[in-house]
């Protein structure tokens, strides 16, 4: 591999992230059309992940052709990524805003990023530097000022157990990451995403089955963008960009950047529904929001300097990468032949 590629690759990491980010952050605006028509979410969830999962079969039975041992060998991990990262992620946060304002659920959720911090220093011995905690602290600032929790609608006393599923959703938004990040015996980004996808869609079906949570879905159309248009054409987009697109494009990202970087550069997604719910939905960002915008663009910058010197050869994260024991270097520099394929998906 040439230094060139090399320095390609968290270029196109970058890239990759900030695709699967605008992608997940298209499912507020489908989501809330179908919802506005009558659909429960957890009604649109399902379609959601089952659609994805039917239309990336035949791709993914493509790129298992000869090598099915792939798939036996990542299967534990493809189930914890659809039981976890998937299902339980969706489903904690569905229960979350049952009780809870949805800006207090989307920033206790968005805190997994932190959480991906904390336990690469617990777990992998990687010690936040002073950039990425200046990062952190700018990047939760930022979600506090975009998600305008000082209005009526982020006011009042907090139910606890609200609170909980919000916490257990950000434990389900790091694993994805972490999940998204593990190079040992990795399956195709496509691959991870039919598989986790699958397993997802039958969790929450058992779960609507089992009267958990409500199902009920409308046959007819719904307003998006002004416009009143068939119920398929959210439940495509909510498939094909929200869940197919982001997941995948999300974990090739995360295998080429680490699960802290690509962790952060998620928090954009906030920021990309704003922007799609601005220009569809007429719902006109405040100034405090762009404030906030430019807190989490700052975070998500002082989280990427900060990676920048490890991924120097001979940088001293890359020496400790070297010489600390298999299958600890979740989060370490990767050179090429490591990246593999690839969002996304939660």
């Amino acid at each position: 591999m040439t230094a060139r590629t090399a320095r390609s690759l968290p270029a196109g990491g970058v890239l990759l992230a900030v695709l699967s980010a605008a992608s997940f952050g298209t499912s507020g605006v489908f989501g809330s059309a179908l919802i506005g028509a009558r659909w429960s979410p957890a009604a649109a969830v399902l379609a959601r992940i089952t659609a994805a999962a039917a239309l990336l079969t035949i791709p993914a039975l493509v790129q298992l052709r000869g090598r099915w041992a792939l798939l036996r060998r990542g299967a534990g991990r493809a189930a914890a990524f659809g039981l976890v990262a998937v299902a339980g992620c969706q489903l904690c946060y569905f229960n979350a805003i049952a009780r809870i304002p949805v800006g207090v659920a989307l920033l206790l959720e968005y805190l997994g990023a932190v959480l991906v911090v904390v336990w690469l220093w617990l777990r992998h011995h990687q010690r936040p530097r002073r950039l990425t905690l200046a990062g952190v602290a700018a990047a939760v600032v930022g979600l506090v000022l975009v998600l305008d929790l000082t209005g009526p609608a982020g006011s009042g006393r907090l139910d606890p157990i609200g609170v909980l599923w919000a916490a257990l959703a950000a434990v389900g938004l790091a694993t994805y990451f972490m999940l998204s990040s593990a190079q040992q015996d990795q399956l195709p980004p496509l691959v991870m995403t039919w598989a986790g996808m699958w397993v997802g869609a039958i969790v929450i079906a058992v779960t609507g089955l089992a009267g958990m949570l409500p199902m009920h879905a409308s046959a007819g159309d719904v307003g998006l963008g002004g416009h009143q248009v068939s119920w398929v054409l959210p439940i495509a987009g909510l498939s094909l960009i929200a869940a197919a697109l982001a997941y995948t494009s999300g974990i090739s990202a995360v295998r080429r950047l680490g699960a802290k970087l690509g962790s952060f550069i998620g928090m954009s997604e906030v920021l990309f529904t704003i922007g799609f719910a601005w220009l569809l939905l007429g719902q006109q960002p405040t100034p405090t929001q762009f404030l906030g915008g430019a807190f989490i663009l700052a975070g998500v910058t002082l989280v990427r300097l900060d990676e920048q010197p490890a991924s120097a050869p001979g940088g001293r994260a890359a020496r400790r990468a070297l010489s600390s024991p298999a299958g600890h270097g979740v989060s370490a520099p990767r050179e090429p032949a490591e990246a593999g394929a690839h969002a996304a998906g939660r």
